[in-house]
């Protein structure tokens, strides 16, 4: 029986078309920007971000915090959303090797920040504060459902933070995802903002890779940044032929996976004792009612009994991604199953 794996969409494994891109790719030494698979990558990334140019990096958390290191120094501040991924799930890698500062701020519960929450967490220019140098944005919005940001939205922030002398930093690691939803060109989302990271490796399928993309400068010295963690990869072209198809052939695609998260968001909704989120893109967040006496540990440990795998967070929710690999058969199975892990039989 096929195990239908939503935990995530970074479960992904590489298309056949990947696979042969990534036999064939032609190779050099990116250290020293001699991959010519790799410099395409690069160069395509850039030109769908609308920036000047981008970086190949191992992960979307490298991304970001090479982003934190080339914007920040040792002692500044970045603003950030208390539900973001960068404050919640990458080991506070930027007070930890970058010395950086979070002020987190509430997250509104469609992932945005007010902006005079963002206004009134910039510091004064006071000796004994930390400077505030960035502000960071999160879209789409893991764990606020998977919502997607608006440009309108963004280009508001960008204004105020470039009011106050301050940079502008997406993580984006599901633009692609947002800019489906939302039926815009992904750049559109982030015209306003000074860098913007994205995942090859979520719902785009690629085996591992993200990109970091800015203007020319700010890349120049995030190459610095990627090199001091330990991100200067080589022969890295076999990686990144995986993303040039994934940018080809599967950012297209996209919206039949937010398609196949509302069917799954409708079935479940009529199971009783199910409370289903807003569904806008790929994740879809749902959990029991008090009349349901399983724990969610047992709901999770019921549903890998019937061959389905889905994530259970420590707010009591379960997080169910669709991605290339589900299909429609696969939602109606896993509608089937929940039903029988809360309701018996």
């Amino acid at each position: 029986m096929k195990t239908i794996d939503l935990r995530s969409d970074t479960v992904t494994h590489p298309t056949p078309a990947m696979r042969e891109a990534m036999y064939r790719a032609e190779v050099g030494d990116d250290v020293f920007g001699e991959d010519p698979t790799v410099n395409r990558l690069e160069h395509m990334a850039a030109e769908r971000m609308g920036k000047q140019a981008a970086l190949f990096v191992a992960s979307g958390t490298m991304g970001n915090l090479v982003a934190l290191l080339t914007h920040c120094g040792r002692g500044d501040e970045v603003i950030l959303g208390d539900r973001s991924h960068t404050f919640l799930f990458e080991q506070g890698g930027m007070a930890a090797l970058g010395g950086i500062t979070p002020r987190p701020i509430p997250n509104q519960p469609d992932g945005t920040l007010r902006l005079e929450d963002v206004a009134a967490a910039i510091r004064p220019d006071d000796a004994h504060f930390p400077r505030t140098r960035l502000v960071c944005l999160e879209n789409t919005h893991n764990v606020c459902n998977g919502l997607p940001l608006t440009a309108e939205y963004t280009a508001q922030v960008a204004q105020v933070a470039h009011g106050h002398g301050l940079r502008l930093h997406v993580d984006g690691a599901r633009i692609l995802n947002a800019a489906a939803a939302l039926r815009v060109e992904a750049r559109e989302l982030v015209r306003e903002a000074d860098s913007v990271t994205f995942c090859l490796s979520k719902g785009l399928c690629a085996p591992v890779g993200s990109l970091l993309c800015g203007d020319a400068p700010f890349i120049a010295e995030a190459r610095r940044s990627r090199k001091v963690v330990g991100g200067g990869m080589r022969q890295a072209g076999i990686l990144a032929a995986a993303g040039i198809v994934a940018l080809e052939q599967i950012a297209p695609r996209l919206a039949e996976d937010h398609a196949r998260a509302r069917r799954l968001a409708e079935g479940l909704a009529q199971i009783p004792g199910v409370e289903v989120g807003p569904v806008a893109t790929n994740i879809l967040y749902f959990w029991l009612t008090d009349e349901v006496s399983k724990t969610p540990e047992e709901v999770v440990a019921a549903l890998a009994e019937r061959g389905v795998r889905v994530l259970g967070r420590i707010d009591g929710r379960f997080r169910a991604v669709t991605h290339y690999w589900i299909t429609d058969e696969d939602v109606e199975r896993t509608v089937q199953a929940l039903r029988q892990a809360v309701l018996g039989g």
